[in-house]
């Protein structure tokens, strides 16, 4: 009876260590993808609003890249960037 107990506590021991290891990846894939979405939507309303004064950014892999890793700073980041090359 005692192995039994000790075999379960091992096997929920074992399920959450497994647990942590594969959760935390996927939080931060989870975090990158929820924030190239929000990005896409910001530069996509930049696009609409600046259609009107001739600004436009460009919403590609590279892009979504930026604001993937940086969030909605990140499109900050390539509107100043947009505003210095031109």
């Amino acid at each position: 009876m005692d192995i039994n107990i000790i075999t379960y506590l091992a096997c929920i021991c074992f399920i959450f260590i497994f647990g942590r290891i594969f959760i935390v990846p996927l939080t931060k894939i989870l975090k990158l993808v929820i924030n190239s979405i929000l990005g896409g939507v910001v530069i996509y309303i930049i696009n609409l609003i600046g259609g009107t004064f001739g600004f436009h950014i460009g919403l590609n892999f590279f892009t979504s890249i930026i604001i993937g890793l940086l969030g909605l700073p990140g499109v900050v980041c390539l509107i100043i960037i947009k505003l210095l090359i031109g």
